[in-house]
């Protein structure tokens, strides 16, 4: 007698291969429901992480060097401004600032504590700190007002140039630039403590190679800047030709 063919041994019947595919149904939903409510939790950490990382060591470095400024001031003028004592404790207060400046950025880098409050603190920090010392100096007759006009000038004037390309890029800094920093905070240095005889003289030519430096290289930002700005029209441009192709 004719009939139906059995279903083959081992193989599902159709209401079995429905139930399983209903079950496979059913558990990836489960899965897609957890791995979203454990993207949504790992959002919610991160954005717990970063604010708690505000008080990080490289933050704390800025911040003591902010509160360095006022302090460096007052120790700088005291008692006249020409105590050697006095002028001593101020040159420990500048160094301070010199060393936490190394190694905040150095940190925030290597350990991934880079934050928006460091990100505008830190420079505005390290000129606190330098054209505090070199108005000072020159307010004590030290150091004449045009070199002071000099190394401010060109530090406002790069952040500034920064602010204005940021929108085509960001101007690295350069070796040349941290080579300024280093030779700057030397120099300043040096006037700030209260030499005399052959180390007076050397703190001169310490102080001329910082301003051929701070020159140089805020020369150098201003020629990446327009480079950098250029570059940012000419992709804009050849962007702009493709969407309307």
């Amino acid at each position: 007698m004719t009939g139906a063919p059995a279903p083959a041994a081992g193989s599902p019947s159709p209401a079995g291969a429905a139930g399983t595919a209903g079950a496979a149904g059913t558990a990836g939903a489960a899965g897609t429901d957890a791995g979203a409510k454990s993207v949504r939790s790992g959002k919610i950490a991160a954005a717990a992480v970063d604010q708690a990382s505000l008080w990080n060591v490289a933050n704390i470095l800025t911040m003591l060097r902010l509160l360095l400024v006022p302090g460096f001031v007052a120790l700088m003028l005291a008692d006249g401004g020409y105590d050697p004592a006095w002028r001593s404790f101020a040159w420990a207060a500048f160094a301070v600032a010199m060393i936490t400046d190394l190694f905040d950025g150095h940190l925030a880098r290597t350990y991934n504590l880079v934050t928006d409050f460091g990100k505008i603190a830190d420079p505005i920090a390290d000129k606190a700190i330098m054209g505090a010392a070199l108005i000072c100096l020159s307010a004590l007759g030290d150091l004449p007002w045009w070199v002071t006009g000099v190394i401010l000038g060109r530090e406002l004037g790069i952040t500034l140039l920064r602010f204005i390309v940021i929108r085509y890029g960001v101007i690295p800094a350069s070796r040349g630039g941290k080579l300024k920093t280093l030779i700057q905070g030397i120099a300043v240095g040096m006037y700030v403590l209260a030499l005399t005889g052959w180390l007076a003289t050397a703190r001169f030519w310490v102080m001329a190679v910082a301003v051929v430096l701070t020159v140089v290289t805020g020369l150098d930002y201003v020629r990446q800047a327009i480079v950098l700005r250029r570059q940012g029209i000419a992709a804009r441009a050849a962007a702009l030709e493709e969407t309307e192709a």
